[in-house]
Order: structure tokens, then sequence, then C-alpha cells
């Protein structure tokens, strides 16, 4: 449970302000409305209890139970008995305590609507943080990111070649040129050879 430091300090200055103008003597001229000090009573404990409710940084339920028991109940009721017993020519008044009450229980009932607000935006940041978190972590998982490279859809064969592969290794896909056709120069090759002539043919029998 912490203390701030801030509230503490402005509830201590206000607490002591209206106590320097509550048990002062009656000669003292207390700020009136309408010749009625019931509006300063109101305004005084509405402050005086906005600053001791943000004191203590705690639970809402305990906090408000604590701010309950000091400013409706002591503070309201105890000022009013101890500016009786002291003498200063003050009287106990009713409706001052009624004052002090209302303007209590007012500032409390806002403290605590906008407390109970608060909770609920932490709340809801810390769940829309972690299903953000959960999000990512489903995305990564699903698309792959941040675990390497991923293999696409498409299966190919373990015999099949690409058109780049089968370019680089057209030499060896080619067939055995020599097992087709003939050439244009086999041909003209066998094309000059000629039957003997029959010249030759009548000197190899004069030979004989």
């Amino acid at each position: 449970m912490r203390i701030r430091k801030p509230f503490a300090g402005a509830f201590a200055g206000v607490c002591l302000v209206a106590a320097l103008a509550g048990f002062s003597p009656s000669q003292y001229n207390i700020p009136t409305y309408k010749q009625s000090d019931k509006v300063l009573h109101f305004i005084t404990f509405f402050l005086v209890t906005i600053l001791f409710y943000w004191i203590l940084e705690t639970n809402r339920r305990r906090i408000l139970q604590l701010t309950f028991i000091v400013c409706p109940l002591s503070l309201g009721f105890g000022s009013e008995i101890i500016q009786s017993i002291l003498p200063n020519d003050r009287d106990f008044d009713y409706y001052d305590i009624l004052a002090n009450i209302a303007g209590s229980l007012l500032a409390m009932a806002l403290c605590n609507w906008y407390h109970k607000r608060m909770l609920e935006r932490k709340r809801a940041a810390r769940s829309y943080h972690a299903v953000s978190s959960d999000d990512v972590d489903g995305v990564d998982v699903e698309l792959g990111e941040g675990i390497g490279q991923q293999e696409s859809g498409v299966i190919r064969s373990s015999g099949a070649q690409t058109v780049e592969e089968e370019l680089d290794n057209w030499d060896e896909n080619a067939e055995d040129w020599d097992d087709g056709e003939p050439t244009e120069e086999s041909a003209d090759g066998e094309g000059q050879k000629t039957p003997s002539s029959s010249a030759d043919i009548g000197v190899a029998d004069t030979k004989k």
C-alpha cells in the first residue's frame, strides 16, 4: 500500500485551514453565503474527502470504507463536537453536520465512480494487449514468420527438370547425331564417286 504524497500534503493543508477557520473564536468572521456557512462546510468536506480518497493506493473497497470512516463520521461529527467543547463561543449545529456529511458522500460517490472506471480501463488494456500478443503468435505460426524460408505448395517430382536445368544440360540430353541421317558433306562425298569407265575395263583385258 503506497502513499501518494501530493494528495497527502494537500489534505493536510486543507484540514489545517479548515481547523483554523472552524475552531477560531466567534469574533472571527467566516465567509458565509446568504447568512449561512453551510455551503462552506459542504465545499470544505467535499475537497477533504476527495483528497483523502486518493492518498492511499489500495483496492477500491478498502479505500471506500476507510474514507467513509474518516471523513463523514470522524471529521464530520468530530469537528462539531470539538467546536462545541472549545471555549470559542461556538455552538453545536446539526445542520453543519448534515452539510459535512452531504459534501463527503457526494465526493465519495464521484471518486468511487471514477475509480471503478479507471480499473475497468486498465483491465481492458491488459486484455487487449494479451489478445494482440496471441494474434501475433498465431500469425507467426501460420505464416511462418521468423522461422526461416518455407517451401511453396507446389510439389515437384524428383525426376522432373526445369527449363533452365534442361538448357544447362543440353549437351547431355542431346541424342547421338552420328546415328541420324547423313549430312550434306557425306552426301557430296558419295556423289563424287563414279563407276569405272569402259576404257579402264578394256585396258585390263589387254594386259591379260
